[in-house]
Protein backbone atom coordinates (compact mmCIF):
# COMPACT_ATOMS: atom_id res chain seq x y z
CA UNK A 1 0.00 0.00 0.00
CA UNK A 2 1.42 3.30 -1.45
CA UNK A 3 1.55 6.59 1.25
CA UNK A 4 0.18 9.54 -0.49
CA UNK A 5 0.67 13.22 -0.15
CA UNK A 6 -1.62 15.86 -0.99
CA UNK A 7 -2.36 19.67 -0.38
CA UNK A 8 -6.01 20.33 -0.74
CA UNK A 9 -7.04 22.26 -4.04
CA UNK A 10 -8.91 25.77 -3.73
CA UNK A 11 -12.45 26.08 -4.83
CA UNK A 12 -13.97 26.58 -8.26
CA UNK A 13 -15.72 29.72 -8.88
CA UNK A 14 -19.41 29.23 -9.92
CA UNK A 15 -18.70 30.89 -13.40
CA UNK A 16 -15.95 28.85 -14.14
CA UNK A 17 -18.40 26.04 -13.36
CA UNK A 18 -20.94 26.86 -15.74
CA UNK A 19 -18.84 27.68 -18.75
CA UNK A 20 -17.84 24.23 -18.98
CA UNK A 21 -14.31 25.62 -19.85
CA UNK A 22 -11.93 24.54 -16.57
CA UNK A 23 -9.80 21.30 -17.18
CA UNK A 24 -9.70 20.86 -13.59
CA UNK A 25 -7.44 18.04 -13.90
CA UNK A 26 -4.77 19.95 -15.19
CA UNK A 27 -4.32 21.86 -12.21
CA UNK A 28 -4.89 19.32 -9.56
CA UNK A 29 -2.27 18.45 -7.46
CA UNK A 30 -0.24 15.48 -7.67
CA UNK A 31 1.33 12.94 -5.16
CA UNK A 32 4.62 10.95 -5.78
CA UNK A 33 2.24 7.74 -7.66
CA UNK A 34 0.30 10.41 -9.82
CA UNK A 35 3.77 12.25 -11.07
CA UNK A 36 4.17 10.60 -13.95
CA UNK A 37 1.21 11.30 -15.43
CA UNK A 38 0.60 12.86 -18.46
CA UNK A 39 -0.35 16.25 -18.08
CA UNK A 40 -2.82 17.90 -20.01
CA UNK A 41 -3.39 21.47 -21.24
CA UNK A 42 -3.47 24.58 -18.77
CA UNK A 43 -7.21 26.08 -18.11
CA UNK A 44 -6.98 29.49 -19.67
CA UNK A 45 -5.74 32.47 -18.23
CA UNK A 46 -8.82 34.24 -16.88
CA UNK A 47 -10.26 31.56 -15.22
CA UNK A 48 -9.42 30.13 -11.89
CA UNK A 49 -10.49 28.84 -8.56
CA UNK A 50 -12.99 30.51 -6.54
CA UNK A 51 -15.55 29.77 -4.38
CA UNK A 52 -16.71 26.38 -3.04
CA UNK A 53 -20.75 26.66 -4.15
CA UNK A 54 -21.69 24.33 -1.20
CA UNK A 55 -23.03 20.62 -0.41
CA UNK A 56 -25.91 19.49 -1.70
CA UNK A 57 -28.12 18.76 1.85
CA UNK A 58 -29.82 15.78 0.89
CA UNK A 59 -30.91 15.37 4.72
CA UNK A 60 -30.48 17.66 7.98
CA UNK A 61 -30.81 15.80 10.66
CA UNK A 62 -29.52 13.56 10.94
CA UNK A 63 -26.86 15.41 8.55
CA UNK A 64 -26.36 14.23 4.91
CA UNK A 65 -24.83 15.71 2.39
CA UNK A 66 -22.91 15.53 -0.89
CA UNK A 67 -20.30 16.70 -3.21
CA UNK A 68 -21.44 18.45 -6.32
CA UNK A 69 -20.24 15.91 -8.75
CA UNK A 70 -19.57 18.81 -11.42
CA UNK A 71 -17.38 21.01 -8.97
CA UNK A 72 -14.97 17.91 -8.92
CA UNK A 73 -11.23 19.17 -9.06
CA UNK A 74 -8.97 17.21 -7.14
CA UNK A 75 -7.85 13.63 -6.84
CA UNK A 76 -7.92 13.98 -2.85
CA UNK A 77 -11.31 16.01 -2.23
CA UNK A 78 -10.72 18.56 0.93
CA UNK A 79 -12.33 17.35 4.10
CA UNK A 80 -15.43 20.73 3.94
CA UNK A 81 -15.90 18.97 0.40
CA UNK A 82 -16.60 15.48 1.11
CA UNK A 83 -19.88 13.97 1.20
CA UNK A 84 -21.39 13.21 4.56
CA UNK A 85 -23.72 10.34 5.59
CA UNK A 86 -25.20 9.99 9.23
CA UNK A 87 -27.71 7.75 10.71
CA UNK A 88 -28.34 9.40 13.64
CA UNK A 89 -27.61 12.61 15.14
CA UNK A 90 -23.99 13.13 15.22
CA UNK A 91 -22.35 12.61 18.49
CA UNK A 92 -19.85 15.41 20.58
CA UNK A 93 -16.89 13.26 21.66
CA UNK A 94 -13.63 14.28 23.69
CA UNK A 95 -10.49 12.93 22.47
CA UNK A 96 -9.30 13.15 26.36
CA UNK A 97 -12.52 10.76 27.61
CA UNK A 98 -12.67 8.56 24.69
CA UNK A 99 -11.68 4.94 24.91
CA UNK A 100 -11.98 2.16 22.28
CA UNK A 101 -12.19 -1.19 23.96
CA UNK A 102 -11.37 -4.79 21.91
CA UNK A 103 -13.17 -7.81 23.62
CA UNK A 104 -15.05 -11.15 22.86
CA UNK A 105 -12.97 -13.86 21.47
CA UNK A 106 -9.53 -12.32 22.46
CA UNK A 107 -7.04 -13.13 25.14
CA UNK A 108 -6.70 -9.66 26.05
CA UNK A 109 -9.23 -7.61 26.85
CA UNK A 110 -8.40 -3.87 25.97
CA UNK A 111 -9.15 -0.56 26.39
CA UNK A 112 -7.16 1.94 24.51
CA UNK A 113 -7.13 5.96 24.34
CA UNK A 114 -6.64 8.61 21.99
CA UNK A 115 -3.36 9.51 22.80
CA UNK A 116 -2.00 5.82 23.24
CA UNK A 117 -3.26 5.50 19.26
CA UNK A 118 -1.76 8.11 18.29
CA UNK A 119 1.47 6.86 19.97
CA UNK A 120 1.37 3.24 18.16
CA UNK A 121 3.01 3.14 15.22
CA UNK A 122 0.59 4.42 12.12
CA UNK A 123 -0.43 3.98 7.87
CA UNK A 124 -1.55 6.48 5.85
CA UNK A 125 -3.69 4.94 3.01
CA UNK A 126 -5.46 6.63 -0.17
CA UNK A 127 -8.54 5.11 -0.73
CA UNK A 128 -12.01 6.16 -2.15
CA UNK A 129 -15.18 5.79 0.06
CA UNK A 130 -18.34 6.04 -1.32
CA UNK A 131 -22.22 5.51 0.08
CA UNK A 132 -23.97 2.18 -1.05
CA UNK A 133 -27.03 4.21 -2.09
CA UNK A 134 -25.15 6.57 -4.11
CA UNK A 135 -26.83 6.86 -7.46
CA UNK A 136 -30.33 6.19 -6.04
CA UNK A 137 -31.64 9.11 -7.36
CA UNK A 138 -31.37 7.16 -10.83
CA UNK A 139 -33.39 4.28 -10.12
CA UNK A 140 -37.23 4.44 -11.36
CA UNK A 141 -39.39 4.52 -10.39
CA UNK A 142 -38.72 6.73 -6.65
CA UNK A 143 -37.22 4.14 -4.29
CA UNK A 144 -37.15 4.89 -0.24
CA UNK A 145 -34.46 5.96 1.27
CA UNK A 146 -31.66 9.32 0.52
CA UNK A 147 -31.74 10.19 -2.96
CA UNK A 148 -27.97 10.61 -3.99
CA UNK A 149 -27.28 11.45 -7.18
CA UNK A 150 -23.32 11.34 -8.38
CA UNK A 151 -22.20 12.90 -4.94
CA UNK A 152 -21.70 10.13 -2.22
CA UNK A 153 -18.81 9.57 -2.98
CA UNK A 154 -15.03 11.05 -2.54
CA UNK A 155 -10.96 10.20 -2.32
CA UNK A 156 -9.22 11.08 0.59
CA UNK A 157 -6.23 9.99 2.55
CA UNK A 158 -6.59 8.08 5.83
CA UNK A 159 -3.78 7.56 8.57
CA UNK A 160 -4.23 5.47 11.50
CA UNK A 161 -3.05 1.95 12.63
CA UNK A 162 -4.16 -0.87 11.15
CA UNK A 163 -6.83 -2.82 12.31
CA UNK A 164 -4.33 -6.22 12.16
CA UNK A 165 -1.92 -4.58 14.69
CA UNK A 166 -4.71 -3.95 17.36
CA UNK A 167 -5.76 -7.71 16.74
CA UNK A 168 -2.56 -8.84 17.19
CA UNK A 169 -1.90 -7.20 20.78
CA UNK A 170 -5.25 -8.33 21.56
CA UNK A 171 -4.63 -12.15 20.80
CA UNK A 172 -7.64 -13.11 18.70
CA UNK A 173 -8.93 -16.71 19.98
CA UNK A 174 -9.23 -19.59 17.42
CA UNK A 175 -12.58 -20.17 16.17
CA UNK A 176 -13.34 -16.71 15.56
CA UNK A 177 -14.61 -15.42 12.25
CA UNK A 178 -15.85 -11.79 12.26
CA UNK A 179 -15.43 -8.44 14.06
CA UNK A 180 -17.61 -6.49 15.03
CA UNK A 181 -17.68 -2.67 15.28
CA UNK A 182 -19.81 -0.36 16.71
CA UNK A 183 -20.17 3.41 16.94
CA UNK A 184 -21.12 5.97 19.13
CA UNK A 185 -23.74 6.72 17.37
CA UNK A 186 -27.34 5.61 18.36
CA UNK A 187 -31.11 6.28 17.68
CA UNK A 188 -34.06 4.35 16.78
CA UNK A 189 -35.42 3.87 13.64
CA UNK A 190 -38.90 4.53 13.44
CA UNK A 191 -39.43 4.16 9.14
CA UNK A 192 -39.66 0.70 8.11
CA UNK A 193 -37.78 -1.33 8.29
CA UNK A 194 -38.02 -0.81 12.31
CA UNK A 195 -35.36 -1.12 14.46
CA UNK A 196 -35.96 -2.98 17.70
CA UNK A 197 -35.93 0.63 19.91
CA UNK A 198 -32.62 2.71 20.00
CA UNK A 199 -29.55 0.97 18.65
CA UNK A 200 -25.99 2.06 17.78
CA UNK A 201 -24.67 1.68 14.30
CA UNK A 202 -22.84 -1.20 13.73
CA UNK A 203 -21.15 -3.41 10.79
CA UNK A 204 -19.01 -7.04 11.42
CA UNK A 205 -15.43 -7.76 8.68
CA UNK A 206 -15.18 -11.47 8.32
CA UNK A 207 -11.15 -11.57 10.15
CA UNK A 208 -9.77 -12.30 6.84
CA UNK A 209 -10.45 -8.76 5.31
CA UNK A 210 -9.90 -7.20 8.73
CA UNK A 211 -6.69 -8.29 9.01
CA UNK A 212 -5.84 -7.12 5.47
CA UNK A 213 -3.09 -4.36 5.93
CA UNK A 214 -5.24 -1.33 4.30
CA UNK A 215 -7.98 -1.98 6.85
CA UNK A 216 -7.39 1.03 9.32
CA UNK A 217 -8.41 2.50 12.63
CA UNK A 218 -7.66 5.91 11.84
CA UNK A 219 -7.72 9.71 13.09
CA UNK A 220 -6.49 11.60 10.48
CA UNK A 221 -8.52 12.56 6.92
CA UNK A 222 -6.24 14.51 4.33
CA UNK A 223 -3.39 14.79 7.08
CA UNK A 224 -5.78 16.50 9.58
CA UNK A 225 -7.94 14.96 12.35
CA UNK A 226 -11.16 13.93 11.34
CA UNK A 227 -13.83 16.17 11.53
CA UNK A 228 -16.78 15.57 13.65
CA UNK A 229 -19.33 15.01 10.75
CA UNK A 230 -16.40 11.95 9.25
CA UNK A 231 -16.07 10.55 12.60
CA UNK A 232 -13.86 12.51 15.06
CA UNK A 233 -11.54 11.23 16.91
CA UNK A 234 -11.83 7.79 15.47
CA UNK A 235 -13.53 5.64 12.82
CA UNK A 236 -12.65 2.74 10.78
CA UNK A 237 -11.43 3.00 6.98
CA UNK A 238 -11.90 -0.03 5.38
CA UNK A 239 -10.77 0.48 1.32
CA UNK A 240 -12.88 -1.49 -1.51
CA UNK A 241 -15.98 -1.79 0.41
CA UNK A 242 -18.49 0.33 0.28
CA UNK A 243 -18.85 3.70 3.14
CA UNK A 244 -21.15 1.71 5.20
CA UNK A 245 -18.45 -0.51 6.26
CA UNK A 246 -16.29 2.28 7.37
CA UNK A 247 -17.99 3.11 11.12
CA UNK A 248 -17.24 6.39 12.38
CA UNK A 249 -17.11 7.41 16.13
CA UNK A 250 -15.59 3.98 16.13
CA UNK A 251 -16.11 2.96 20.39
CA UNK A 252 -15.94 -1.02 20.47
CA UNK A 253 -14.35 -3.73 18.21
CA UNK A 254 -16.06 -7.19 19.46
CA UNK A 255 -13.97 -10.10 18.08
CA UNK A 256 -16.81 -13.30 16.86
CA UNK A 257 -17.13 -16.92 16.48
CA UNK A 258 -20.40 -16.42 15.03
CA UNK A 259 -21.37 -14.63 12.12
CA UNK A 260 -22.81 -11.27 13.00
CA UNK A 261 -26.93 -10.80 11.93
CA UNK A 262 -27.62 -7.54 13.45
CA UNK A 263 -30.12 -4.38 12.10
CA UNK A 264 -27.82 -2.96 9.68
CA UNK A 265 -26.00 -6.10 8.51
CA UNK A 266 -29.34 -7.80 7.73
CA UNK A 267 -31.79 -5.20 6.87
CA UNK A 268 -30.33 -2.53 6.19
CA UNK A 269 -27.44 -2.47 3.58
CA UNK A 270 -28.32 -6.21 2.53
CA UNK A 271 -28.89 -7.06 -1.19
CA UNK A 272 -30.59 -10.25 -2.25
CA UNK A 273 -28.17 -12.73 -3.90
CA UNK A 274 -29.43 -16.56 -5.80
CA UNK A 275 -27.84 -19.54 -4.08
CA UNK A 276 -28.99 -22.48 -6.56
CA UNK A 277 -31.95 -20.02 -7.29
CA UNK A 278 -32.62 -19.42 -3.64
CA UNK A 279 -32.31 -15.44 -3.02
CA UNK A 280 -31.20 -14.99 0.42
CA UNK A 281 -30.04 -11.69 1.93
CA UNK A 282 -26.67 -11.03 1.95
CA UNK A 283 -24.18 -7.92 3.46
CA UNK A 284 -23.47 -5.27 1.12
CA UNK A 285 -19.38 -5.35 0.82
CA UNK A 286 -16.96 -4.95 -2.05
CA UNK A 287 -18.00 -1.56 -4.36
CA UNK A 288 -18.93 -2.05 -7.73
CA UNK A 289 -16.68 -0.69 -10.95
CA UNK A 290 -18.53 2.68 -11.94
CA UNK A 291 -17.17 5.88 -13.75
CA UNK A 292 -19.15 9.28 -13.60
CA UNK A 293 -18.68 12.23 -15.87
CA UNK A 294 -18.20 15.40 -13.47
CA UNK A 295 -18.39 18.09 -16.54
CA UNK A 296 -20.20 18.84 -18.38
CA UNK A 297 -22.70 18.67 -15.78
CA UNK A 298 -26.62 18.06 -16.34
CA UNK A 299 -28.14 20.94 -19.31
CA UNK A 300 -24.82 22.52 -19.63
CA UNK A 301 -24.55 24.44 -22.76
CA UNK A 302 -21.83 23.48 -24.42
CA UNK A 303 -20.33 25.19 -27.63
CA UNK A 304 -21.72 24.02 -31.30
CA UNK A 305 -17.85 22.52 -32.81
CA UNK A 306 -16.03 23.77 -30.63
CA UNK A 307 -13.38 21.30 -28.42
CA UNK A 308 -14.73 20.34 -25.55
CA UNK A 309 -12.76 18.36 -22.25
CA UNK A 310 -15.29 15.96 -21.12
CA UNK A 311 -13.78 14.28 -17.96
CA UNK A 312 -14.58 12.51 -14.67
CA UNK A 313 -13.42 9.88 -12.18
CA UNK A 314 -13.84 6.06 -11.97
CA UNK A 315 -13.43 3.73 -9.53
CA UNK A 316 -14.02 -0.34 -8.19
CA UNK A 317 -13.51 -2.42 -5.06
CA UNK A 318 -10.72 -4.34 -4.47
CA UNK A 319 -9.41 -4.70 -8.69
CA UNK A 320 -8.23 -1.78 -10.76
CA UNK A 321 -10.29 0.56 -13.14
CA UNK A 322 -8.14 -0.37 -16.91
CA UNK A 323 -10.89 1.12 -19.06
CA UNK A 324 -13.09 4.00 -19.58
CA UNK A 325 -15.01 4.68 -22.56
CA UNK A 326 -17.64 6.94 -23.60
CA UNK A 327 -20.62 7.37 -25.76
CA UNK A 328 -21.75 10.82 -27.23
CA UNK A 329 -24.76 9.22 -28.75
CA UNK A 330 -26.82 7.86 -26.19
CA UNK A 331 -25.07 4.58 -26.04
CA UNK A 332 -24.83 3.94 -29.95
CA UNK A 333 -21.04 3.92 -30.19
CA UNK A 334 -18.12 3.88 -27.55
CA UNK A 335 -14.61 5.57 -27.73
CA UNK A 336 -11.88 4.82 -25.27
CA UNK A 337 -11.45 7.90 -22.97
CA UNK A 338 -8.13 8.80 -21.41
CA UNK A 339 -6.96 7.53 -17.94
CA UNK A 340 -5.03 10.50 -16.47
CA UNK A 341 -2.60 9.12 -13.81
CA UNK A 342 -1.45 5.49 -12.80
CA UNK A 343 -3.73 3.48 -10.58
CA UNK A 344 -3.32 3.49 -7.12
CA UNK A 345 -5.15 0.61 -4.84
CA UNK A 346 -8.36 1.38 -3.69
CA UNK A 347 -8.28 4.79 -5.12
CA UNK A 348 -10.45 6.36 -7.99
CA UNK A 349 -8.53 7.40 -11.59
CA UNK A 350 -9.34 10.77 -13.28
CA UNK A 351 -9.90 10.21 -17.24
CA UNK A 352 -10.68 13.12 -19.53
CA UNK A 353 -12.08 12.61 -23.55
CA UNK A 354 -12.05 15.47 -26.17
CA UNK A 355 -15.36 16.49 -27.78
CA UNK A 356 -16.36 18.57 -30.39
CA UNK A 357 -20.31 18.88 -30.03
CA UNK A 358 -22.00 18.45 -33.02
CA UNK A 359 -23.18 22.13 -34.89
CA UNK A 360 -26.87 21.78 -35.06
CA UNK A 361 -28.85 22.91 -31.74
CA UNK A 362 -29.96 20.34 -29.92
CA UNK A 363 -29.77 18.28 -26.89
CA UNK A 364 -27.04 14.96 -26.70
CA UNK A 365 -26.70 12.25 -24.14
CA UNK A 366 -22.75 11.72 -22.70
CA UNK A 367 -22.44 8.15 -21.26
CA UNK A 368 -19.21 7.08 -19.59
CA UNK A 369 -18.65 3.34 -18.69
CA UNK A 370 -15.43 1.72 -16.88
CA UNK A 371 -14.02 -1.92 -17.10
CA UNK A 372 -11.49 -3.61 -14.00
CA UNK A 373 -9.32 -5.35 -14.22
CA UNK A 374 -11.41 -8.51 -13.00
CA UNK A 375 -13.47 -8.42 -16.06
CA UNK A 376 -16.33 -5.95 -14.95
CA UNK A 377 -18.07 -3.38 -16.85
CA UNK A 378 -20.82 -1.09 -15.76
CA UNK A 379 -24.24 -2.23 -17.08
CA UNK A 380 -27.36 -0.94 -18.76
CA UNK A 381 -29.46 -1.37 -15.84
CA UNK A 382 -29.99 -1.98 -11.98
CA UNK A 383 -30.15 -5.44 -10.81
CA UNK A 384 -33.38 -5.37 -8.41
CA UNK A 385 -32.01 -7.83 -6.46
CA UNK A 386 -29.46 -5.28 -4.94
CA UNK A 387 -32.74 -3.64 -4.45
CA UNK A 388 -31.58 0.74 -3.17
CA UNK A 389 -28.12 -0.60 -3.08
CA UNK A 390 -25.14 -0.80 -5.65
CA UNK A 391 -26.34 1.19 -8.19
CA UNK A 392 -23.57 1.18 -10.94
CA UNK A 393 -25.69 0.98 -14.06
CA UNK A 394 -24.55 3.66 -16.61
CA UNK A 395 -25.35 7.11 -15.85
CA UNK A 396 -26.29 9.47 -18.95
CA UNK A 397 -25.88 13.50 -18.95
CA UNK A 398 -28.01 15.56 -21.18
CA UNK A 399 -26.47 18.70 -22.97
CA UNK A 400 -27.72 21.37 -24.92
CA UNK A 401 -25.95 23.06 -27.93
CA UNK A 402 -27.50 26.56 -28.24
Amino acid sequence: MEETTHAPGQGLSRRAVLSGLVPALAVAGTSAAWASATPVASPPAALGRGTFPGLITREKEPMNLELPFPTLEDRLVPNNRFYVRSHFHIPTIEAASWQLSIEGEVRNTLKISYDELRKMPSKTVTATLECAGNGRARLAPKVKGLLWEQGGVGNATWTGVPLSALLERAGVKPGAVEIIFEGTDQGEVTEEPKSPGAIHFARSLPLAKARQPEVLVAYLMNGQPLPPEHGFPVRLVVPGWYGMASVKWLSKIMVSAVPYDGYWQTLEYAYWKRERGLPTLTPVTEMLVKAEIARPALHEEVPAGQPYRVYGAAWTGESEVTRVEVSTDNGGSWQPARLLEAAVPFAWRFWEFSWTPPTAPGRYTLQARATDRAGHTQPTAHDPDRRTYMVNKIGAVEVVVP
